[in-house]
C-alpha cells in the first residue's frame, strides 16, 4: 500500500495527526543525533581529560617533531628589540636557508649607506658557496640544540594539570581549549649534554592543545643558578626566564610567533653574559617551496625598496573645500 497523496491527506481527517506524528518523528530524530553527536564529545572530552600530564606531553613532543609543517616555508617580519635598541628585519625561508634583510633600526628605516651595506652582506652569501654552507651549518647546529631541548621535555620534568586557557592570537589556535601544564625538575633526569643542562633548574608551565597534539606556550624560569662544567665553563644566574609562543598561520600551519629570552651568567668563569631580548614575527605568507637563496634575497630586496618608497612618500592631505 502506497502513501496518501496529499490529496487525500487534505480531504480526510487524519492530517492533523499524521502531521504531527511526522513532526514528532523528526524532533525524536534531530533529538537523538544531537545526543549522539554530545555523547561522542563528552567520551573524547573524557578520555582527553583522562590522559595523564607526561602522557600528553610525550604525545605532543613526538607530533612537534614529526610534524615540522610538512616543510612549508614562509616569508615573515622579525621585530627584535635589545637593550641596545630594536630591528626589524624581513625573512625568507628557502631550501638552501634562511635569507634575512635589516630593513629598520629604532622604528626608523635603513639610510641608503646602510641599505647599501646590508645588500652587500647578502650578495656575499650569495656569490660565495663556502660561507653560504657554514651558515647552513650553523642554522643546523642551532635545530639540533632546539630538538634536544624539546625531545628532553617529557623526561626532563614533572607535569601537573593547572587548568585550561582559551587559543588566542600567535598562542595556539583562536577558540581552541588550550590545557596548561606545570612543570618542576625530576630528580631523576640527568641531562645527556652540556645543552639539556640548563632543565635541571627551571620551573614553569606549558600550555598545550590537546586535540591537536601542538606547544601553544612555554614560560620557564631558573630558580637556582645553573653551572656547566662544574662551573669552569661558566654559569646562568636565578631568576633567568625564556617564553615561547607558537600560534596557527595561514592554512592552520604552526609556526613560532613571540620569543623572549632574558639570561645574565658568565662564560669561562670570568667574561660576563648578558641575553636579554624579544622577538615578535608575524606577517607569515606562504614562500614558494623551490625559493632559492639567491631568489630569497632579490625578493627581500624588492620588499625593501617598496617600503622605502612607502616611507618617503608625503602623506595625504586633506583638501577640504572652504
Amino acid at each position: 500500500m502506497g502513501l496518501p497523496t496529499q490529496q487525500a491527506l487534505r480531504s480526510s481527517r487524519l492530517p492533523v495527526f499524521i502531521c504531527a506524528l511526522t513532526g514528532m518523528r523528526s524532533r525524536l530524530a534531530n533529538l537523538v543525533t544531537i545526543l549522539a553527536i554530545t555523547s561522542a564529545v563528552l567520551v573524547y572530552a573524557e578520555q582527553v581529560a583522562s590522559e595523564s600530564p607526561i602522557e600528553l606531553v610525550r604525545q605532543t613532543i613526538e607530533n612537534e617533531i614529526r610534524s615540522n609543517n610538512g616543510g612549508a616555508k614562509f616569508i615573515f617580519k622579525d621585530y627584535r628589540e635589545t637593550p641596545r635598541g630594536s630591528q626589524t628585519k624581513l625573512i625568507a625561508e628557502t631550501k638552501e636557508g634562511t635569507a634575512g634583510l635589516l630593513v629598520a633600526m629604532d622604528g626608523k628605516p635603513l639610510s641608503p649607506e646602510q641599505r647599501q651595506a646590508e645588500e652587500a652582506r647578502l650578495d656575499f652569501l650569495v656569490h660565495n658557496p663556502a660561507e653560504l654552507k657554514r651558515k647552513q651549518k650553523a642554522e643546523r647546529e642551532d635545530s639540533d640544540r632546539t630538538t634536544r631541548i624539546i625531545k628532553a621535555l617529557p623526561d626532563a620534568f614533572l607535569y601537573r594539570r593547572d587548568g585550561t586557557e582559551t587559543g588566542s592570537e600567535g598562542i595556539g589556535k583562536q577558540g581552541d581549549e588550550l590545557v596548561r601544564l606545570s612543570f618542576k625538575p625530576n630528580s631523576k633526569y640527568i641531562p645527556p649534554t652540556r645543552t639539556e643542562q640548563v632543565l635541571t633548574g627551571m620551573s614553569g608551565y606549558i600550555l598545550i592543545d590537546a586535540n591537536l597534539h601542538r606547544i601553544a606556550k612555554i614560560d620557564g624560569t631558573l630558580f637556582k643558578e645553573v653551572s656547566f662544567g662544574w662551573g669552569i665553563l661558566g654559569h646562568l644566574d636565578k631568576g633567568g626566564r625564556f617564553l615561547v609562543q607558537q600560534g596557527t598561520v595561514g592554512d592552520d600551519r604552526w609556526e613560532v610567533t613571540r620569543m623572549n629570552l632574558s639570561f645574565t651568567g658568565k662564560e669561562l668563569l670570568f667574561k660576563k653574559l648578558v641575553i636579554k631580548s624579544q622577538e615578535t614575527f608575524s606577517d607569515f605568507r606562504p614562500a614558494p617551496s623551490n625559493l632559492t637563496f639567491a631568489q630569497a634575497v632579490e625578493l627581500l630586496k624588492k620588499q625593501q625598496a617598496e617600503l622605502a618608497e612607502n616611507h618617503q612618500q608625503p602623506a595625504p592631505q586633506n583638501h577640504d573645500r572652504q
